[in-house]
């Protein structure tokens, strides 16, 4: 399961009553005093939770959150992690680990329902990628996917042996050597077949090009269309580098890619928000474009904290502290509407990107949707 469909699965839990304590680790320590810090912080948080009394099923969760948390800190378990996230709720069966390639702030949250905005940030900081090295007799195919570079794959035009392997492993060797004894000299032909395979059976969004001027420039010029529109640019690379540094060449190339998408896109969203109703760049707007599950996407500045209500029978979304929903005058409750509004758009089917940083769009509230109907 990707990171996406866990976030979009926890977003559709349905409220029971019981706490759900969400907690967020950065375990992108560089000595032994900051990881010690997380720990401290764990159990002086984990101490507070339970001195602020016990709902039921509270003391069980905390118990195996603290439990998980001393595996994570003291390394025993996802140690290439950069950040780990921690669910749990006994009336949901809810106990959930997530490690992620990107460093999140040390959080933990008692609430009602899992608390997901660090985590659609750290999608965001650290989304799928392919990275591809080619040059001109060989290519290394490395899928980054939550929290770590996945199984390297490597194409040599010498026609490799068969391997027992599964999965999309088995696949690409399998294509690609087919090709070659074919084609013994279109070796970029045959990787450049592998990866449309791919892009096809996985639905890749990011690819990443590795090698020489002279070898990505040619294998750019036979990749499928399809496939090149995925692409999001080239860096530097050597046959027998280090994965690692690969990676971390290509993650550096795709946060600069997507900071210039977000902001082409919230520049575009917040002209056709000043023309018609397809778009919404209000506070007000937004809310009753999530109230009525009508945003596509929603864009929302990373420091965005506004307190506001959801009223215990209609639901509707309000500013303010007023006790009584101003819709059908029932009761209200406190929420934090990034959050609400970051969950309730991931539950309806929507998509969230958080933004780094945007004038225009602060100047608006700091938030903005794509709507999928007119309101």
């Amino acid at each position: 399961m990707t990171l996406a469909e866990r976030i979009a699965r926890l977003s559709k839990l349905e409220k029971t009553g019981a706490p759900v304590v969400s907690v967020y680790l950065n375990t992108h320590w560089t000595d032994e005093h900051q990881r010690d810090r997380t720990r401290l912080f764990v159990k002086g948080e984990l101490r507070r939770a339970r001195e602020g009394g016990l709902a039921e099923g509270l003391a069980t969760a905390l118990d195996w959150v603290e439990a998980e948390a001393e595996a994570v800190v003291s390394q025993a378990s996802h140690a290439d992690a950069q950040g780990v996230a921690l669910f749990a709720c006994p009336g949901l069966g809810l106990r959930e680990v997530i490690p992620v390639r990107a460093a999140l702030e040390n959080l933990v949250v008692v609430g009602d329902r899992p608390f997901l905005g660090p985590l659609v940030a750290a999608l965001a900081d650290a989304p799928p990628i392919l990275v591809v090295f080619v040059d001109a007799e060989s290519a290394r195919l490395i899928p980054v996917l939550d929290a770590r570079p996945g199984e390297e794959i490597r194409l040599d035009s010498d026609v490799p042996g068969h391997h027992r392997r599964g999965g999309w492993a088995q696949l690409a060797l399998a294509h690609y050597q087919r090709h070659i004894e074919e084609r013994r000299d279109r070796h970029l032909d045959a990787v450049a077949e592998v990866l449309g395979g791919l892009v096809e059976k996985h639905g890749l969004e990011r690819i990443v090009i590795a090698g020489s001027q002279d070898s990505t420039g040619a294998f750019r010029r036979v990749l499928p269309a399809t496939v090149a529109a995925r692409v999001a640019g080239v860096v530097s690379g050597q046959r027998y580098e280090p994965a690692d540094e690969l990676v971390a060449r290509a993650a550096e190339l795709i946060g600069r890619v997507a900071d210039q998408e977000v902001e082409a896109a919230v520049d575009g969203l917040l002209t056709v928000a000043a023309k018609d109703g397809h778009a919404a760049a209000s506070l007000e707007g937004v809310l009753e474009a999530v109230q009525r599950g009508a945003v596509d996407r929603l864009y929302l500045l990373r420091d965005f904290r506004e307190p506001g209500r959801a009223c215990t029978a209609c639901a509707a979304l309000q500013p303010g502290d007023a006790a009584t929903c101003r819709l059908c005058r029932q009761a209200t409750a406190a929420v934090e509407l990034g959050e609400t509004m970051v969950t309730r758009t991931i539950a309806a089917g929507g998509a969230v990107t958080m933004v780094h940083a945007h004038a225009a769009l602060g100047a608006m509230g700091g938030v903005a949707a794509r709507l999928r109907f007119a309101l």
